[in-house]
């Protein structure tokens, strides 16, 4: 009994153990491989063990002082710890820095929530609508709550109100941009196509600059946006031009019959193509899209440029404090990590919609 027991385990290991063998056959499979992964692999536990060494084992935590870094040979948490509320808040008065906490947790927990697809109903505008009008209620103050001017806004709560705001004026703009760079009214292409090739055409810092430094000098002052709606103005804009392209390429691929098939039907133009030339677009350019919002997450950061304090603008400031030995590691890589997170969070998003998309198809 016992030796037929151990044949049929020695027989249900046997394939594991082959298919173990061919996973690692492309990193051993001749010397010059074996060697190279031996010492990419010595590389990394060396790296990983002076990265450890410096952020964890000889790191500052507690007390978060001045002193606790100064007698630590690592990492200066201690700082990023004592100094979290500047680096997330940045310039917003201390004491109503609970209200930016509660805007950053209202915009992911909803953020969150519309990705599920049981929540993509028509209220669910409605309730990004709603959702906003309260982030900016909480930010700015009024009706009961003391008033903070966009000036001494800043950090993360910046960095996320820029963001929605951006993709979501600019995406029902660059679809409308999309569609009229199509359109076969030549006005209406010709003004697509020169809005959309002159944005792109533009860094977005210059864009940046003719909101905040030029448009002033063509404005009365009565009808001058502030510096952050400006800002604002100016990454909507350019957030739409680059979608509308994507979406562009997304149209084109859909095959002309489609749309004589729906004008058979009697769809007019709109409806064919809310019903079903969108939707087939979007799926098609998800990766597209998705590398597009990415990137305008990360643009958010060149808004420093003109005097508006995101993170990367909070962070330089807690590192002017002369008390602390501005361990400026530590703080861009913890400023870093806030970016990578919720760039990372919808590239999962993102291909999770395209894998649902693939199943559906399949």
């Amino acid at each position: 009994m016992a030796d037929t027991a151990s044949n049929t385990i020695a027989r249900a290991a046997a394939p594991d153990a082959r298919s173990l063998l061919r996973r690692l056959a492309p990193f051993f499979g001749t010397p010059l491989n074996a060697a190279l992964t031996l010492i990419l692999l010595w590389l990394m536990v060396r790296l990983g063990s002076l990265l450890v060494d410096w952020a964890i084992l000889n790191a500052a935590l507690f007390p978060a002082e001045p002193e606790t870094c100064a007698a630590a040979t690592g990492a200066c948490w201690s700082f990023v710890i004592a100094k979290s509320g500047q680096i997330l808040f940045g310039i917003y008065p201390p004491a109503e820095r609970w209200r930016a906490g509660l805007v950053c947790i209202l915009i992911i927990i909803t953020l969150v929530a519309s990705a599920r697809p049981s929540a993509w109903r028509p209220g669910l505008a409605a309730i990004w609508v709603g959702m906003m009008a309260i982030v900016l209620w909480l930010m700015g103050g009024g009706f009961g709550l003391v008033s903070v001017p966009t000036s001494s806004w800043g950090g993360l709560p910046v960095t996320l109100i820029l963001t929605v705001f951006a993709i979501g004026l600019g995406f029902p703009a660059a679809i409308l941009l999309a569609l009229g760079r199509r359109s076969s009214l030549p006005v209406v292409r010709t003004l697509s196509v020169l809005f959309i090739e002159t944005i792109r055409g533009l860094p977005l810092l210059s864009l940046l600059f003719v909101a905040s430094i030029l448009l002033p000098l063509f404005l009365p002052e009565s009808l001058l946006p502030d510096k952050f709606v400006r800002a604002l103005l100016a990454l909507t804009i350019f957030a739409a031009a680059y979608l509308a392209e994507v979406l562009r390429g997304g149209l084109q691929a859909i095959p002309g019959g489609q749309s004589e098939a729906a004008e058979a039907l009697g769809l007019n133009y709109w409806s064919t193509q809310r019903l079903i030339i969108l939707p087939q677009a979007i799926r098609i350019v998800i990766p597209a899209l998705t590398n597009t919002i990415i990137v305008m997450i990360k643009n958010t950061s060149l808004v420093l440029v003109v005097g508006l304090f995101d993170l990367i603008s909070s962070g330089k400031a807690a590192l002017s404090d002369p008390a602390w030995p501005a361990p400026s590691t530590e703080t861009f890589l913890f400023i870093g990590l806030i970016y990578f997170a919720l760039a990372f969070s919808f590239a999962r998003f993102a291909d999770f919609l395209e894998r649902s998309g693939a199943e559906k198809r399949g």
